[in-house]
Parts: C-alpha cells; sequence; structure tokens
C-alpha cells in the first residue's frame, strides 16, 4: 500500500471519528448542522474568490470556529469546506493534506483562544497560517513527488509558492479584520444559547402531571 493511500485512509478514519464525537457531543444535532453550515460557507467563497489566487476563507472560518465553539468544532469545519470546495475546484492527492491543514487550524483557533478573540490577535494568527499552510502544502508535495526534501529543494518550492502564500495570508488577514469580530459575536451566542439549554434540560423537573415533585413527609412531633 503506498503511504498517499495510507494518509488518506488514516485522514478518513481521523475525520470519521471526528465528526462522531461532535455528533454526540454537548451541540449534538445543532452543532453538527451548524458545522456543516460553516463548512458549506467556506467553501462557498473559497469557490467564489478561486479567480484571485491563493486568497480564500477557509483559514479564517476554521480559525474563528476554533475559538468560538471549541476544538471539536474547529478540527471539523476545514475537512467539510474541503471536500465540498474540491468538489468544483478538483480533487486530487491535495485534499487531504488540505483537509489535515485546516483542521489544525482550527485546533489552533481553540488553543489560542484568548488570542483569537482580539480582533488584532486573529489577523496574526491568521496571516502566519497563511504562510505555515503554504510551506506546509510544499514539504507534502515534496515528500509525495520528489525530487526530495531538502533544504535546497524546500527554499526552491517555498520561493516560487511566496507570491501565493502572502496572497493567502495577506486574505487571511482582511477578512480577520473586517468580519472577524462579526463572526466571533455570531458564534459566541450560538455557544451561550446551547450552554443554557443543556444546563436547563438537565435540571430536575416537575413530578408527575406537571406537579412538583412531592416533599417528605415531616416527622411526627414528640409526645
Amino acid at each position: 500500500m503506498s503511504p498517499g493511500l495510507i494518509a488518506v485512509l488514516v485522514l478518513a478514519v481521523m475525520l470519521g471519528l471526528g465528526l462522531v464525537t461532535l455528533e454526540r457531543g454537548g451541540g449534538g444535532a445543532k452543532e453538527l448542522a451548524l458545522v456543516a453550515t460553516l463548512g458549506a460557507v467556506a467553501a462557498a467563497g473559497r469557490v467564489f474568490l478561486s479567480p484571485i489566487p491563493g486568497v480564500q476563507p477557509v483559514t479564517t472560518i476554521c480559525i474563528v470556529t476554533g475559538a468560538s465553539l471549541g476544538p471539536r468544532a474547529g478540527l471539523a469545519v476545514g475537512p467539510v469546506a474541503g471536500l465540498l470546495s474540491n468538489t468544483f475546484l478538483g480533487q486530487g492527492p491535495w485534499t487531504p493534506p488540505q483537509m489535515a491543514l485546516w483542521s489544525a487550524a482550527g485546533l489552533t483557533g481553540a488553543l489560542l483562544r484568548a488570542v483569537c478573540r482580539r480582533p488584532v490577535g486573529l489577523a496574526l494568527v491568521a496571516f502566519a497560517w497563511g504562510i505555515v499552510f503554504g510551506w506546509a502544502m510544499n514539504v507534502w508535495f515534496l515528500a509525495s513527488f520528489g525530487p526530495e526534501v531538502s533544504w535546497a529543494s524546500m527554499v526552491l518550492a517555498s520561493g516560487r509558492s511566496l507570491p501565493f502564500d502572502l496572497a493567502h495570508a495577506t486574505g487571511n488577514a482582511l477578512l480577520a479584520l473586517v468580519a472577524g469580530a462579526a463572526l466571533l459575536r455570531l458564534l459566541g451566542r450560538y455557544a451561550r444559547r446551547v450552554r443554557t439549554e443543556i444546563v436547563i434540560e438537565t435540571a430536575p423537573g416537575p413530578g408527575p402531571a406537571g406537579r412538583p415533585p412531592p416533599l417528605s413527609p415531616a416527622p411526627a412531633p414528640p409526645r
């Protein structure tokens, strides 16, 4: 079995486990539906912006999702967006590493939640991820298709991809500054509402027929 096929199978298993964990988490089906919606929005934005090389909203949306909804949701949005957008832009051996890197971006948003909830901090993290994403894809292509993974080949590949990486990073930062705060507030309200519903649902309810639970009988007075 080729290393590429092994990587695809491992990522497929990880994605399946992540979706099962997300569905059985605190948010349940509502959180799963929201993640699917965010993934579809990110995919649509990537397809819409595809005429501009390197510019796409997926990375920033993954980071914001992780910062707002936690690591489960942050890990799941990227793979959904990658699969959907590459259905239109073209599936290939690059799809699995893109899915993995966008999942890592969402996890970064959850780990750096305090930083990413500030507009400037979110923009800096999103810009850095634009560069990291390009470098990681270069490493993956060199490891998969050669000629070799070395400093010389990495410098050459990074030099060729630098304009696209800078476009990716700059687009991430601009999107974070323009729409990041609004998206954070929107997802933050959703997260607070879900937590409130969970607390209400787990609180003890009334007794049969809507009556409050019966009180224990008072002890008889001493005689």
